[in-house]
């Protein structure tokens, strides 16, 4: 099988290699575990987290329950920091097959085997060494995260200037053509009481010269009458 095993009897007697979680007769077949335990095996428990949650794979939940557990057993038997953990071994055993029978034709009968599998996680520590590098790596996302969220600030507050500045000119604008329309009005309104004074004075030149007229008129009738008068 694929995957290292940790031989705990070669060891001195009270040591253990790390905290384990086993969870016992899973209803899936032992090589489709093991293609999900070859992607986590060797990661720090933050990381083979996030790599199972979003594995497709059915097998993946229940592994993931199975690495809670380790780590719990860590954090509250013997006292590690879940942030310093790491999957250092992990593999799936074949356990009890389920005997099921399907039937066929002319009486026959075909043998349905129901795989399950017995799942072991391994957490231990991180060496110091390791340690130090995640850290660092964590650091320096950290700072990029703040140095790009300071950028992404600052090029928000330039949009918000420059949008600021078109809107500005955009009512400089329409402050103008407001002030041009209001000149124009006032031109246009000059001009119409021009010239309606001016035919008002043509209207009153027109009715004098009409009054001038009737009176030379009726002077010139009257000195005809008063001449035939003088005549008579």
């Amino acid at each position: 099988m694929t995957g290292p095993k940790l031989n705990e009897k070669a060891m001195v007697a009270g040591e253990r290699s790390g905290t384990r979680a086993v969870a016992r007769h899973v209803r899936s077949s032992a090589s489709k575990a093991r293609v999900v335990l070859n992607l986590i095996r060797g990661l720090d428990v933050r990381s083979a987290d996030e790599v199972l949650m979003l594995t497709e794979r059915g097998i993946a939940r229940d592994i993931r329950k199975v690495l809670r557990s380790a780590v719990a057993n860590a954090v509250n038997n013997d006292e590690q920091d879940a942030s310093e953990l790491y999957v250092i071994a992990c593999f799936a055993d074949e356990g009890s097959t389920l005997r099921r029978f399907r039937p066929r034709a002319r009486g026959r009968a075909t043998r349905i085997r129901k795989r399950t599998c017995h799942i072991t996680v391994i957490v231990a520590r991180m060496s110091d060494e390791r340690l130090a590098i995640i850290q660092a790596r964590a650091e320096g996302a950290s700072a990029s995260a703040q140095a790009s969220r300071q950028a992404r600030v600052e090029r928000s507050r330039q949009r918000a200037e420059e949008a600021k500045g078109a809107i500005d000119a955009v009512e400089e604008d329409d402050d103008d053509i407001i002030e041009d329309a209001s000149d124009a009005e006032v031109v246009e309104e000059a001009e119409v009481d021009e010239v309606a004074k001016d035919v008002t004075e043509e209207a009153d030149d027109a009715a004098e010269t009409e009054v001038a007229e009737e009176a030379t008129a009726e002077s010139e009738t009257n000195d005809d009458a008063s001449a035939e008068e003088e005549q008579n």
